[in-house]
C-alpha cells in the first residue's frame, strides 16, 4: 500500500510532501480510536535496551531534522520510535537555506537537503516540550536535544551558543547531541577539529556535572573525516568521558551514487547525502570507533538504515543503538515494526 501512495507523493515536492504527510498523521492521531488502532497496528512489542541509565524501549530511533520543532512527538510516538532526536535546534530562530533545499534520488534510495538548521529556535521549542510531557506523562518514547548554532554565529563564539541550548533543554531533553557535522551551516564542520571540539564539549561537561542527575551527551560526527580527524575524536571522547557518539551525519561525496542520480545531484547542487549510498561509510565508521574509543563509549549508528539486516549490519559493528530518516522516507511509517519484527535484535 504505502508502495502505491509513495509513488504518488514522490510527483511533488519533497518538503511539501512532509509538511503534508506530517499534518494528515496528525488529523488522524487527532481520533482517539485511529490513534489505538494505527498504535496496534505500527507500534512493535517493546523490546527493552538500557544505554546511559537510560531506559529505551526499544533500540531504533528517528534521527534529528524531521521533527525539527517537537511538533509531532505524539504521532511519532504512535509509529513507535524508541526515541526521537528533535532539532537542530538554534538559540535563535532562523529560516535556513533558500528553497528548494531537499531533493530525491529514487534510482539509490537517497536523499539531498541542504536545510541549514532551519527551526523555530530554542525557547519555542522549550515551550512545546513541556507541554508535551504534561499531556503524555506516560510515554515511553526518549527524546534526544540536538543541538546547534545559528548561522549568523562565528565560530569562534560557537561554544556559547551550544551552553545556551544546553541550559534552555536540560529540563526538557533526556540526552544531547552536540551537532557539528551538518555540511549545510558554513564553516561548521571546523568545529569538528580537536581543540574546538575540546572548547565545546568540556564546557558543556561542566554545566552537567553541575546538575543533581546529568544528561547524557553525545557528539554526532560527519562521514567525510580522514583517519587522523576519527582518531583525534576517539581520543578526546575518552579524555573528556563523553556518553556517546551518533555516526554518522550526512556526505558531501557523490562517489557511492549510480550514473543516473549523480546527474541528478550535479543538477540540485551542494547539501548532504543520506540513504542507501550511505550505509558501507558509516558502518566503517561504527566499527572503527568502537575499537578506537576501546568499546567504552556506545554510539548511535545512523546512515542507509533500511532493514533489519542494515540495522544489524550497524549493531555488529559495534553501535548500541539505531537511527532512521531516509528510510523512514522510503519505507513508510511502519519501518520500526519491519525493523523488529524481522530480525530480533538481542
Amino acid at each position: 500500500m504505502y508502495h502505491l501512495i509513495r509513488k504518488l507523493l514522490f510527483q511533488f515536492d519533497p518538503e511539501k510532501v512532509h509538511g503534508f504527510s506530517m499534518r494528515v498523521l496528525h488529523l488522524l492521531c487527532s481520533v482517539p480510536v485511529i490513534q489505538y488502532f494505527l498504535q496496534k497496528w505500527l507500534s512493535p512489542a517493546d523490546r527493552q535496551v538500557n544505554v546511559w541509565g537510560l531506559s529505551f524501549r526499544n533500540p531504533v530511533g528517528l534521527g534529528a531534522g524531521f521533527d525539527k520543532n517537537a511538533k509531532h512527538l505524539r504521532e511519532l510516538d504512535t509509529l513507535g520510535f524508541g526515541f526521537v532526536e528533535i532539532g537542530t535546534v538554534t538559540p535563535v530562530a532562523q529560516l535556513g537555506n533558500e528553497k528548494p533545499r531537499l531533493f530525491r534520488l529514487p534510482e539509490d534510495q537517497a536523499l539531498i537537503n541542504r536545510m541549514g538548521f532551519n527551526n523555530e529556535g530554542v525557547d519555542a521549542i522549550v515551550k512545546r516540550l513541556k507541554d508535551w510531557r504534561f499531556r503524555y506523562p506516560h510515554s515511553t518514547m526518549l527524546i534526544g536535544g540536538n543541538i546547534g548554532k545559528n548561522k549568523a554565529t562565528p565560530n569562534e563564539e560557537a561554544w556559547k551558543d551550544y551552553e545556551k541550548c544546553f541550559l534552555a533543554l536540560q529540563d526538557v531533553v533526556d540526552y544531547f547531541v552536540v551537532n557539528v557535522s551538518s555540511p549545510n551551516t558554513p564553516g561548521l564542520r571546523e568545529l569538528q577539529e580537536k581543540e574546538s571540539l575540546r572548547k565545546i564539549l568540556s564546557g558543556l561537561q561542566l554545566l552537567n556535572q553541575l546538575r543533581s542527575k546529568p544528561r547524557p551527551i553525545l557528539l554526532k560526527i560527519a562521514p567525510d573525516l580522514t583517519i587522523g580527524q576519527l582518531d583525534d575524536i576517539a581520543s578526546l571522547s575518552l579524555e573528556l568521558s563523553l556518553d556517546g557518539l551518533v555516526a554518522t551525519n550526512t556526505t558531501i561525496s557523490r562517489e557511492a551514487l549510480s550514473d543516473i542520480s549523480k546527474a541528478s545531484a550535479e543538477n540540485y547542487g551542494v547539501g548532504g547525502l543520506s540513504g542507501s549510498p550511505l550505509r558501507t561509510q558509516s558502518t566503517e565508521i561504527i566499527r572503527y570507533l568502537h575499537e578506537k574509543t576501546e568499546k567504552k563509549i556506545p554510539i548511535i549508528g545512523s546512515g542507509g538504515i533500511f532493514t533489519a539486516s542494515d540495522a544489524k549490519e550497524k549493531m555488529i559493528a559495534g553501535a548500541s543503538l539505531v537511527q532512521v530518516w531516509t528510510g523512514f522516507i522510503y519505507i513508510g511509517p511502519d519501518i520500526v515494526s519491519k525493523i523488529l519484527k524481522k530480525w530480533n535484535i538481542y
